[in-house]
């Protein structure tokens, strides 16, 4: 009887799903693919256009991370995990989302500059594609030589064995970009530096108190750690540490 019930069942979905997806139907899009010749230079612009928009596309994580705030930001957060002792607490996941929104928010009137400026009268065919991107650089090169060191241009400047440009404006971005990244990095580290001078000096209180102690076989981290939070916390420490990062931008006066 089961076998029987279970052949009935079956028989009845063949005839009803039929008039189901029949019923219901649902357009598949199709895409495809032509190659065929150009019959006017500007349809060979415009593949090319896609082609660099693509390469663009796929360097867009460096960009993030090489030309804005983003590597001083977590360079520091990490420093700070690493100087509390948290181990992964916060996680990287986290770390890398604050970085990653205040690195937007820093960056924001750079973005509305190059929009208003350069894409969008692009887009609106208003200038041209080499317009377009030399109006773009005004405002990222302001901001990277903002946070730029000298020495640190200088630097590219000779191992490019360049002429030295006679304005700002003149200053190519192949030798901005690195000049900045490596200037990011320094602060970065200066910063992380400072950080750990309290900590350090909790670690060092605590070691002294546990081998006074004859607790020589405890480790110290155990004991400094809560002290650590705990002056983390009472000196609202996530506040005083991304208000000195946006300061250090020019954020905040």
């Amino acid at each position: 009887m089961k076998v029987r019930k279970i052949i009935t069942a079956l028989l009845f979905l063949l005839i009803v799903c039929p008039a189901v997806s029949h019923a219901l139907t649902f357009p598949i899009p199709s895409l495809q693919f032509d190659v065929k010749e150009a019959t006017s230079p500007e349809e060979v612009a415009v593949v090319l256009e896609i082609i660099a928009l693509l390469t663009i596309l796929t360097l867009a994580p460096a960009i993030l991370v090489l030309m804005t705030p983003f590597t001083r930001l977590v360079v520091v957060f990490h420093f700070l995990r690493q100087a509390m002792g948290t181990q992964n607490s916060p996680p990287n996941q986290v770390l890398i989302g604050l970085s990653l929104f205040m690195t937007f928010f820093i960056i924001q009137p750079v973005a509305k500059n190059v929009y208003k400026d350069a894409l969008n009268p692009y887009l609106e065919h208003e200038i041209s594609y080499e317009s377009a991107f030399k109006k773009a650089q005004i405002p990222i090169r302001k901001f990277l030589l903002l946070n730029t060191r000298e020495a640190d241009i200088a630097l590219f400047i000779k191992g490019a064995d360049m002429k030295k440009p006679e304005t700002r404006s003149d200053l190519s971005l192949l030798v901005l970009i690195p000049a900045y990244v490596i200037s990011e990095l320094k602060t970065a580290f200066i910063i992380g530096f400072v950080l750990y001078i309290p900590f350090i000096v909790i670690d060092m209180v605590v070691a002294s108190v546990l081998l006074s102690m004859g607790m020589m076989m405890l480790p110290p981290i155990m004991i400094s750690l809560p002290f650590k939070l705990m002056l983390f916390v009472l000196a609202d420490g996530w506040h005083l540490l991304t208000g000195s990062l946006l300061k250090s931008f020019g954020v905040l006066p």
